[in-house]
């Protein structure tokens, strides 16, 4: 048994660790979430709620993605677009340009992180 590994009613402790990091994270980076697949083609509030599911096994509440959907339309970075009875959602080119950038800067991205959680020896 690994020190993160702790039964408490059965239940294992880091899994339950685990599982909270992973939604936090996903929460975090929803929007670059979104802006990425966005790449591929419009979507629809729908369709980013299932896309989020089918990916990352986690349901978000509509609530949370179109107040999402709608601060990325504010800031200029999708667009939105009625499309019979349901809203779809296309990058503009300032929000092509802005997730290159972040997709780009990946190994930054990711060193920062690892520096972060990095544990650092004591002198």
């Amino acid at each position: 048994m690994t020190a993160l590994t702790i039964i408490i009613g059965g239940e294992r402790l880091e899994g339950r660790i685990l599982k909270k990091m992973h939604e936090r994270i996903i929460k975090n980076f929803m929007d670059i979430i979104i802006l990425a697949e966005l790449r591929a083609g419009p979507l629809s509030g729908y369709d980013v709620i299932s896309f989020i599911h089918g990916r990352f096994h986690l349901l978000v509440s509509s609530g949370t993605v179109y107040s999402l959907l709608y601060s990325l339309e504010r800031n200029g970075l999708i667009e939105g677009t009625w499309n019979e009875r349901k809203r779809v959602y296309k990058l503009t080119d300032k929000g092509e340009k802005t997730i290159e950038t972040i997709l780009n800067a990946n190994d930054k991205i990711k060193n920062f992180i690892t520096g972060l959680l990095k544990v650092q020896a004591v002198a």
